[in-house]
């Protein structure tokens, strides 16, 4: 029973969560067991060696931590760093602003200079909203700690925090002083060793729903997944365009296929735009954050979505638009995604 109960199906487009494929619902529902069982080892061995493909690395240790995005940053942090070790990060944006916080309540400082390739820093990468969704290559770009969440393009429910370490990041955890004891990557190699993987009880339901999330990516193929984004990013570019509005973005290189924040006019307040299309039509959009609040709302178009769903998505948008007063060709936005889309999605490779 929905809490507040509306008709037909919920249309889920915020940047995460996301919507759960019914394959991996089902593979969830099941009842607690052993996790000291044989079973569950044999499940988890295999999960850890698939994560490894959605980071694209051969040589990465990952470590499935029950846990939400915020707990893998902290992860990645505290197992590499000391109190007082200076960090370089990159403010360009909500999230980005928050690991920040979380690096200097951590007693991290920011400002290091870098001099070179060969600097022995290391490389630290939020993948919560992009791996499985943009192209990311682990080994190739040389990065030490990369990390994910499962709310995002794993299409799951929030629960598992996986982090992904090179050599040189355990190499680097062995003399970190950052105090941890739930986040400490030690105490799971401790258990790899052993075989039994899991230094305390690991939610069984979700591991479950892993297999589930990273057969369909598989089956779908990675690079095809990506490439499914591409389309659903472009397509919701070219809509926003055709009303007349635009992108928070401001340069196309850095546009992303996974959201697109779009910016109102100076009259509209964004934050009804989301209230509204809940309210009235069941569509769950993304609010604008912090310095952006009220100015921009956000379109989610990752996990588990195709084309149509994102054109419902886009007809409501406009229908809100034209709620709030906003000057919009109804239509004009599908009709913009529609086309493109038209001509770039492929076949469905299992229905050929």
């Amino acid at each position: 029973m929905d809490y507040v109960y509306g008709p037909g199906r919920n249309h889920l487009f915020v940047p995460g969560p996301v919507n759960i494929p019914e394959q991996v619902i089902r593979a969830m529902n099941r009842n607690n067991e052993d996790y000291r069982s044989p079973a569950v080892p044999a499940l988890t061995k295999t999960l850890l060696e698939d994560v490894k493909k959605i980071f694209k690395t051969t040589s990465g240790t990952p470590f499935l931590i029950p846990t939400t995005g915020t707990g893998a940053w902290e992860s990645a942090l505290t197992n590499t760093l000391s109190p007082g070790d200076r960090i370089v990060s990159f403010l360009i944006g909500q999230f980005s602003l928050l690991w920040i916080d979380q690096q200097q309540r951590l007693n991290f400082f920011n400002g290091k200079k870098v001099n070179g390739d060969r600097h022995p820093a290391l490389f630290l990468v939020d993948g919560v909203s992009s791996i499985c969704a943009l192209d990311f290559r682990m080994d190739e770009w040389g990065i030490d700690v990369a990390l994910t969440g499962s709310q995002k393009a794993l299409s799951l429910p929030t629960g598992i925090g996986i982090v992904c370490a090179s050599a040189k990041a355990l190499k680097a955890s062995k003399t970190a002083k950052s105090v941890r004891v739930f986040f400490d990557w030690n105490d799971y190699l401790k258990f790899y060793k052993l075989g039994t993987y899991w230094p305390y009880t690991p939610s069984i339901q979700l591991l479950y729903g892993l297999r589930a999330a990273l057969d369909l990516i598989f089956e779908e193929g990675l690079d095809d997944v990506i490439a499914r984004h591409a389309r659903l990013g472009q397509a919701t570019r070219l809509a926003v365009q055709a009303w007349g509005l635009k992108n928070c973005t401001q340069k196309e290189e850095w546009y992303s296929d996974t959201v697109t924040a779009v910016v109102v006019p100076p009259n509209i307040d964004s934050s009804e735009i989301v209230r509204r299309a809940w309210k009235r039509y069941n569509l769950s959009l993304g609010l604008g954050l912090n310095k952006v609040a009220g100015k921009v709302f956000r379109i989610g178009h990752l996990g588990h979505l195709n084309e149509l769903q994102l054109l419902g998505c886009l007809a409501g948008v406009e229908m809100v638009l034209k709620d709030v007063g906003y000057p919009v060709k109804l239509g004009s936005g599908v009709a913009a995604a529609s086309a493109y889309l038209q001509n770039s999605t492929p076949f469905i490779p299992s229905r050929i």
